[in-house]
């Protein structure tokens, strides 16, 4: 207790009427209740945000195993002299592998189905190393696609919905037609399904078919051109700073346009954005409600400290200092409570895959479907820099709930206090 003695006076005052026992145990029981509050307040916002940082990191790895990183595509559509814009953008340090692609427009039809869908030429063993199609592969194999064969492999939604399975017989209509006596006649394929895959992304599994460069370079008339080549970078967050390197590698290759992952997928990761903080804003009010049951709390004990109040007053404290006793009242049962939240809510973060598992295997449920949301684990993902702020935001509130108390601490007049006592 010595050592508390050489503190300053309200610093001394404030942890006294914090730490000592109380007579009054229902102030006690709302201090604690604040400071669990508070805690739980923390700790939960903490693991929503690290389960949400999570899924976006899930979402966002899903994505990058079969979007190509950076794509070079011709500014009116074709890129010509491709084999040189591969030979330079193989030779930018940060580019792991590239790969030429055609894109166009189709239709197919199985019988009585038809389907819209882009059609991808590739080069399957440029392919591959782009994106990870190969462990994507539920039927067939990317290899299949060789050239003259007119082999095609789709997306497992598109095949579901032709009612197409390994080894039928596909009709692909393109846009682009031919001219004939009976007019403009749409150019018409018949393909082999060699190969089917799932890449847990909708767009692509039921909207993306895959077809030989060669064949597709025919198909839509190409000629020698293609539409671009993707990237795989070692990086695939680095694209900013590789785009530049990337525009004065090719300056002398004509017209090009060069975009990136985050420019095919805007709308869904800003919708990930937004979630996430208004999940913030939200969660953090229940943080802010927790933190004001500090005002019941030091109001209660400003009650039951008004004789004591009175006396410090009278030996010469000032309202200054009586005001910094209740603040340290206060802002110690907010500090107690955010150190109790980060330290509960970081463990269950960095545990939740194993929690979760626990708790479904107790229980008998599954919180998530693989054959709906494409993983079957709770992602999670925890930022130290989230964690500061939210411990930062509960101790400004708890700070902020033990003002008015306080305040009106300092404003008790010792002679009417003291009256009657």
């Amino acid at each position: 207790m010595a050592h508390m003695k050489s503190l300053p006076f309200e610093l001394f005052v404030g942890l006294r009427y914090t730490l000592a026992k109380r007579k009054n145990h229902f102030t006690s029981f709302i201090s604690i209740t604040s400071m669990a509050g508070i805690a739980l307040g923390v700790a939960v916002l903490i693991v929503v945000l690290s389960v949400m940082n999570g899924f976006g990191n899930a979402l966002r790895n899903n994505i990058l195993s079969v979007a190509s990183h950076m794509q070079v595509t011709g500014g009116n559509g074709n890129l010509a002299n491709w084999q040189t814009v591969v030979s330079q953008a193989k030779a930018v340090p940060q580019v792991q592998a590239v790969a030429p692609y055609i894109m166009g427009q189709g239709m197919l039809s199985f019988g009585q189905y038809a389907q819209g869908t882009l059609v991808r030429g590739v080069t399957p063993a440029d392919e591959i190393k782009v994106a990870e199609l190969g462990d994507k592969m539920k039927a067939g194999s990317l290899e299949d696609l060789r050239a003259g064969e007119f082999n095609i492999v789709l997306g497992a939604d598109l095949a579901r919905a032709l009612g197409a399975g390994i080894g039928d017989k596909i009709m692909l209509m393109t846009p682009n037609g031919s001219a004939t006596p009976a007019g403009v006649m749409p150019r018409m394929k018949q393909f082999n399904l060699v190969g089917i895959f799932e890449m847990g992304m909708q767009q692509y599994d039921a909207g993306l078919a895959l077809i030989n460069l060669e064949d597709a370079a025919k198909l839509y008339r190409m000629g020698e051109d293609i539409t671009g080549v993707r990237l795989k970078l070692d990086d695939p967050m680095n694209t900013v700073n590789v785009a530049p390197k990337l525009a004065l590698a090719l300056q002398n290759e004509g017209g090009f346009y060069i975009s990136d992952w985050k420019d095919e997928n805007p709308n869904l990761f800003a919708a990930i954005k937004m979630e996430k903080r208004v999940m913030f804003i939200i969660m953090t009010l229940v943080v802010a409600v927790a933190a004001f049951n500090i005002v019941s709390t030091l109001i209660m004990a400003v009650t039951d400290k008004r004789a004591d109040i009175a006396i410090m007053r009278t030996l010469g404290a000032s309202p200054a200092s009586i005001m910094q006793i209740f603040v340290v009242q206060g802002a110690l049962i907010g500090v107690i409570g955010t150190v109790l939240g980060v330290l509960f809510g970081v463990t269950i973060a960095l545990n939740i895959d194993v929690i979760v598992p626990f708790i479904e295997h107790l229980f008998g449920v599954q919180f998530l479907d693989k054959n709906v949301y494409q993983i079957s684990v709770v992602p999670s993902q925890l930022l130290w820099s989230d964690v500061w702020v939210i411990t930062i935001t509960a101790f400004i509130l708890s700070l902020f709930a033990t003002l008015y108390p306080s305040w009106k601490a300092s404003k008790i007049n010792p002679a009417e206090a003291l009256r009657y006592e």
